[in-house]
């Protein structure tokens, strides 16, 4: 490794995080003119038909990469993922009804803590006494549950539901969170009723949500919803029932394009095996480095892990930094140190990571 900074970073950040470097050559463009319209895309009306196309070009793409079916739908809404806790709970949830959770983590208790201003909550499993490092396989959920809500994959702590069909047994509407490694893999979309996720990640910039839902399971609470929380409405209005975050849908257009151009998500989980494999048999050959995720839990989005000798981080951390390498430091709540391998990293990222903790190692070992 060079002794001086380099030049090109390593953008390991969990979000915001790193998107296709012709995704941000593009809206670059367009802030400047888009479609040659003369206008910025930061400026065009969104009820014109230089937007409507936009954003019915996001949610066909979305469509067809996840391959729904004509019962979901795909909406871009206002927020991050922290709006959608009490939004489906309001859209799903009567004061008298309960809602199972899998208490997985920082965000599932978030969840857990809006729901319960709407309804009931059960927790089905929990892997809060060990720290949130796995997952528990063994639960039950009781059918009167309105819906059972999942995390697919925890950001913070670096376990990822691997095996999703453990949910398809129960005969409850499944929800999700998969804001961390939503269009990382391949999954069957179609067996979940609601699936949310705060775009910066895998499909754009912060200030959007896509939520995918099953419209069959909408208008069955007796409560009265507000016009802007209610998912039917803006299912009648195509995204459209109030100015939604222009620039931030383009972008996710643009991400979504790129997606299905590199072969859509059969291709790119075949990289993103690929990365997690080569950052995870790096770190498990260094005894300097230990992970701290359950291994059959371990996430291919995010991976966490720590340096057991704790006088070594910050030296591990600034040479990381010498190097370019950002976002490599953990969580506040967690420590240690994360690295997240989101669709657009380049497996050439990785590759310099894992040089750079075979350097480390040798000099330390």
């Amino acid at each position: 490794m060079s002794e001086t900074k380099s030049s090109l970073v390593h953008n390991f950040n969990a979000g915001p995080s790193i998107l296709p470097k012709e995704v941000f050559e593009e809206a670059s463009h367009a802030i400047l003119n888009f479609n040659n319209s003369g206008l910025s895309i930061l400026e065009i009306g969104h009820r014109t038909l230089l937007f409507q196309q936009v954003m019915d070009e996001a949610r066909s793409l979305a469509t067809e990469l996840m391959h729904l079916d004509s019962d979901h739908e795909v909406l871009f809404l206002h927020g991050g993922a922290s709006t959608q806790f009490m939004q489906v709970p309001m859209n799903l949830l009567n004061e008298n009804e309960s809602a199972a959770f899998t208490d997985t983590g920082v965000w599932a208790t978030k969840a857990i803590k809006e729901a319960k201003l709407f309804g009931h909550t059960e927790i089905v499993c929990s892997g809060k006494e060990n720290n949130y490092t796995f997952l528990p396989k063994k639960f039950n959920v009781p059918d009167s549950a309105k819906y059972l809500h999942i995390t697919t994959n925890n950001t913070i702590y670096g376990t990822q539901w691997q095996d999703l069909s453990l949910f398809y047994q129960f005969k409850v509407p499944l929800v999700a969170d998969m804001s961390s490694d939503i269009l990382s893999r391949e999954i069957d979309f179609n067996k979940f009723d609601l699936i949310y996720a705060g775009a910066q990640k895998n499909i754009g910039p912060a200030g959007v949500n896509i939520v995918v839902v099953n419209k069959n399971i909408l208008g069955k609470v007796s409560r009265s919803i507000p016009t802007i929380m209610d998912y039917r409405n803006h299912i009648e209005a195509g995204s459209l029932l109030n100015t939604p975050p222009v620039f931030a849908v383009y972008v996710c257009m643009l991400t979504l394009r790129w997606l299905k151009g590199q072969g859509g998500v059969a291709a790119i989980e075949k990289i993103n095996n690929a990365k997690a494999k080569l950052f995870y048999d790096t770190l498990d050959s260094l005894p300097v480095f230990k992970g701290k995720a359950a291994k059959e839990d371990r996430s291919r989005m995010n991976a966490a892990f720590i340096i057991e000798n704790t006088e070594l981080e910050k030296e591990f951390l600034d040479l990381c930094k010498n190097e370019g390498m950002v976002g490599v430091k953990g969580h506040r709540s967690a420590g240690g140190f994360r690295v997240s391998m989101y669709n657009a990293l380049p497996v050439e990222s990785v590759k310099a990571l894992t040089d750079l903790m075979k350097e480390f190692a040798n000099k330390k070992g």
